[in-house]
């Protein structure tokens, strides 16, 4: 499929520019049509009952956890179902068996989802070691390496931060937590859908997972990879319905992973449109996509760093699909807006749940930056548009 295929697919781009995919994707037509065939004909609970349609829906999230399953490399009884990336990281951080002494080595860029989680883990006496980016927000695996001890648990990492872009050497800070015998978690909100994420190669015990950013999914699903030897060890925290094998008046046995940490009824169409658009990602080409981003980001962040008055943040040959910025003497959410109501552009503004990495960069009393954030859906003219938009902006205010 080439992009103006994929932009067939998404009627809304008829009218604006999104360049917003850091925070959610536009839906594609045949992912819809695949959660409407469910409404329509199969609308049914799973593994609940022995009727057609029961068994059908059964069978489709069940297809589609065994998609998700290859597109990581991962086997199918690894995938835990989620509503979104933030519940992926706070099963890890719940459950496991924390004790009063113990440590976790994080960066200071992370989104707070994946630091928010640990720092609550201070109340359990767990001590939370953050370890500092360079100033284009790229974190050496020497840091990781030296802030490792013996009370070290865990060690947590975003591959492309959602505030910067900047991408970390994952498979690097793989060996160290295996050489230090570590636990290891990796936020790929942002990687996922964009280029290829192979869990085997990463060597983490626990990677988290979005449905609605670089798949194309939609909103409301998200995942959680966890090798089998980790599932059995950690603590759930939701009980329920589909979550037991067996129950007596005095005590119960859990099921087997994944099913024990997926309590309750699913988003059962979200997670048939979220296969669907693992399927509508395969159909493009994983590789044309990342290759797509690699050369856009370049000149999405070369095109305004020209501009004069305009701070672009992060290393151009480090970063992936983010391009944060800011015009001075101007308010990010003001630029947004104006650009919004100018042009129908559409890009985030703010701290991006990432404040710790908007100080780090010197952009919080700055309110944070404009962040541009691309997929395979957008074009060159999309980019010099942004580009002369703001160029006209820094004119006016940027003096």
């Amino acid at each position: 499929m080439d992009i103006e295929d994929v932009r067939q697919d998404i009627p809304m781009l008829k009218e604006l520019i999104y360049l917003d995919a850091a925070s959610t994707t536009p839906t594609p037509v045949p992912v819809i049509k695949a959660m409407s065939n469910y409404f329509y004909n199969y609308n049914a609970n799973i593994g609940r009952g022995a009727y057609s349609i029961a068994v059908k829906a059964t069978r489709k999230i069940n297809d589609a956890r065994s998609k998700v399953a290859r597109f990581i490399k991962a086997d199918t009884s690894d995938i835990i179902f989620t509503k979104n990336t933030t519940e992926a990281i706070n099963i890890v951080a719940q459950g496991i068996d924390f004790n009063k002494g113990d440590s976790v080595v994080v960066p200071n860029i992370e989104h707070h989802s994946n630091f928010i989680p640990w720092l609550n883990l201070k109340k359990r006496g767990v001590e939370i070691n953050v370890v500092k980016a360079d100033p284009q927000g790229i974190i050496d695996p020497s840091t990781i390496e030296d802030a490792v001890d013996e009370t070290t648990r865990l060690i947590t990492v975003t591959q492309v931060s959602n505030a910067l872009g900047s991408q970390q050497d994952v498979e690097e800070i793989g060996k160290i937590a295996q050489e230090q015998d570590v636990l290891y978690l990796i936020d790929a909100a942002q990687s996922i859908g964009h280029m290829e994420v192979n869990v085997n190669k990463m060597k983490a015990h626990f990677v988290a997972f979005p449905g609605h950013k670089g798949t194309m999914g939609p909103v409301g699903t998200g995942f959680l990879y966890c090798c089998q030897e980790q599932a059995s060890e950690l603590d759930v925290s939701l009980l329920g319905g589909g979550t037991v094998y067996d129950v007596s008046e005095s005590d119960f046995e859990l099921e087997d992973s994944p099913y024990r940490f997926e309590g309750g009824t699913p988003n059962i169409a979200g997670f048939i449109g979220l296969g669907a658009s693992i399927d509508y990602i395969n159909q493009i080409g994983l590789k044309r996509i990342e290759n797509h981003g690699l050369k856009y980001t370049e000149i999405l962040y070369d095109s305004l760093a020209e501009i004069e008055q305009v701070t672009v943040y992060g290393d151009p040959q480090n970063i992936y699909g983010i391009v944060s910025f800011n015009i001075n003497n101007m308010n990010p959410h003001d630029v947004a807006k104006i650009l919004d109501e100018v042009k129908g552009i559409c890009v985030r503004s703010g701290y991006h749940c990432a404040i710790p990495a908007m100080r780090h960069i010197g952009a919080y009393q700055k309110g944070g930056t404009i962040r541009a954030s691309l997929h395979y859906y957008n074009t060159l003219e999309e980019i010099q548009e942004l580009a002369d938009t703001v160029g006209e902006l820094t004119k006016t205010w940027g003096a």
